[in-house]
């Protein structure tokens, strides 16, 4: 299947015919879910998957079938990581950079969805501090081993179209803390930070690309009880239907997993630099409330992208 590809796609037909062996590929978050199924694809294609999970016993048993599909070459090693603390963040990133061993392809995957309000063990507010600052200070960290042609992939989501990032106040000490307003914030977060290391990297042959999986039954959703996520489906089915849109489907894990794989490795990298992806294409600009899809226009701001840079170095106390 050579495309074009859809919303319905599976990683297996984005990568169909596509032979990754010799490349070395990162991914966040391989014990559950999109990661793991993100792992398998890319060693069933035959890349060396290094797979970062917070909970490497569960990570190990999740991953059975990454390590039976692998071929050509393929393999998965697992490392620890977690990014709701910096010093583990720092370790994982210390013990890679040591290795000296390149990547072809860094997918931030790992994260946290509408929790109860929370701290992170360096004090940052949970959602923010996990899905946006431990990936801000891994890739960062890390960025010497990218080398010219190696991408970036930033899992984010239409979430981001809940909240723009508060520069003011992150960690939600001045105004009043929702859980989707601080999962929309650091949705945000991870479009912008994709948006300012391609302008930073560019000029190296590093690109970078935030994407948006769709709605995936998954253990992300775990906070989420039954009746919230129905009522967020009928939200969705009357705003597409007001804008002539279909109504709402869950993806399924393998065409959830898609658009990582295709902005990372099936993408032109001239096509998907420095933007937002979904559904194995490059959104376009909306400030529609009418249908789900697209991307908020202050989500791609280079200005703000450059800001949300300087106030996380700033929190995380370290100049990249």
């Amino acid at each position: 299947m050579a495309g074009p590809f859809g919303a319905t796609s599976t990683t297996d037909e984005v990568l169909e015919g596509v032979d990754l062996s010799g490349k070395r590929i990162l991914v966040t978050g391989v014990s559950a879910g999109l990661g793991v199924e993100t792992a398998r694809t890319l060693a069933a294609h035959g890349a060396t998957v290094v797979g970062a999970a917070r909970d490497l016993a569960k990570a190990h048993g999740a991953t059975e079938q990454v390590r039976k599909d692998a071929k050509n070459g393929g393999s998965l090693e697992l490392v620890e990581l977690d990014l709701a603390s910096l010093a583990s963040v720092r370790a994982c990133a210390d013990g890679l950079t040591a290795a000296g061993k390149p990547f072809d392809l860094i997918i931030c995957n790992a994260g946290v969805m509408a929790c109860p309000k929370g701290v992170t063990a360096d004090g940052f507010e949970t959602q923010f501090g996990t899905n946006h600052l431990g990936h801000f200070v891994l890739v960062n960290r890390i960025a010497s081993l990218l080398k010219s042609g190696s991408r970036l992939v930033n899992l984010a989501s239409s979430g981001h179209r809940f909240s723009d990032v508060n520069l003011e106040d992150p960690n939600f000490e001045h105004t009043e803390y929702t859980e989707f307003g601080a999962y929309g914030r650091s949705k945000t977060a991870n479009i912008l930070f994709a948006v300012e290391f391609d302008r930073r990297h560019k000029a190296g042959g590093v690109r970078a690309a935030a994407v948006h999986p769709g709605g995936i039954q998954t253990e992300l959703g775990r906070h989420l009880k039954p009746e919230i996520i129905q009522a967020m489906i009928a939200q969705i089915n009357a705003a597409n239907a007001g804008g002539g849109a279909a109504g709402f489907e869950w993806k399924t894990i393998p065409q959830g997993a898609a658009t990582s794989v295709w902005a990372g490795v099936v993408a032109p990298a001239d096509v998907i630099g420095g933007l937002y992806c979904e559904d194995c294409h490059v959104a376009e600009l909306t400030e529609s409330d009418d249908v789900r899809a697209g991307v908020r226009a202050y989500a791609l701001d280079p200005e703000h992208a450059k800001a949300l840079w300087a106030k996380s170095e700033e929190m995380v106390g370290e100049r990249f």
